[in-house]
């Protein structure tokens, strides 16, 4: 009797730990399946200074920016990044930067990096995150409604990818200091619905 028992008592206590584990890994995932949005990938040439085809094997967050050149297009950007080996030449103290992507005024998605090396853009998390730069009309930063739009979804689908959620979405800011991207920084509300709005992004799809 009392083995049977025991038994039943084990069986339970099974079916109760493997309900826990599972309840905790659907808690851990998105709710929706995300789509990736529209992407042109237009990747920069393999070089020092934009591409130095170093791995980036574990992505830990996604870091968003702003290109602090208003009125400026994400193809022009993305130029500006892959011409850094001609930019150099001409100069002493040597430029490093680019970005995973690059997002338009017009909301236009820009892949310049593969998402399997790093880019020169989050200076100490540049091993483990991946980084978006977004373009902007005027010199608060602030982005139209489109660059936002593609910012959440491209955001939330990078998120869905590589199993995080919006508490691993941060600033240039809050790695360095460095006012970037300046809107997030200055209006420190407008960055929380942001993310409020990725959070709503991946259990919505």
């Amino acid at each position: 009797m009392i083995a049977g028992i025991t038994v039943l008592f084990l069986i339970i206590a099974a079916v109760a730990v493997f309900a826990l584990v599972q309840w905790k890994k659907a808690m851990q995932k998105p709710a929706a399946v995300i789509q990736p949005p529209f992407i042109q990938e237009a990747l920069l040439e393999p070089n020092e200074y934009s591409r130095p085809g170093v791995a980036l094997r574990d992505i830990r967050g996604i870091v968003i920016h702003y290109t602090a050149n208003p009125g400026t297009s994400a193809m022009a950007n993305r130029n500006y990044f892959n011409n850094l080996t001609k930019i150099n030449k001409k100069k002493q103290d040597k430029t490093y930067a680019s970005s995973h992507f690059v997002i338009g005024i017009d909301g236009e998605i820009v892949q310049c990096v593969p998402l399997d090396e790093i880019a020169y853009a989050s200076n100490d998390r540049n091993t483990d995150t991946i980084s978006i730069e977004c373009c902007h009309k005027r010199k608060s930063g602030k982005f139209t409604e489109e660059t936002y739009s593609a910012l959440v979804n491209l955001t939330a689908y990078l998120c869905y990818k590589y199993g995080l959620t919006e508490k691993n979405v941060i600033r240039h800011y809050d790695v360095t200091g460095k006012i970037c991207p300046k809107y997030f920084v200055d209006h420190d509300d407008a960055w929380r619905e942001f993310l409020s709005d990725v959070a709503k992004k991946l259990k919505s799809g």
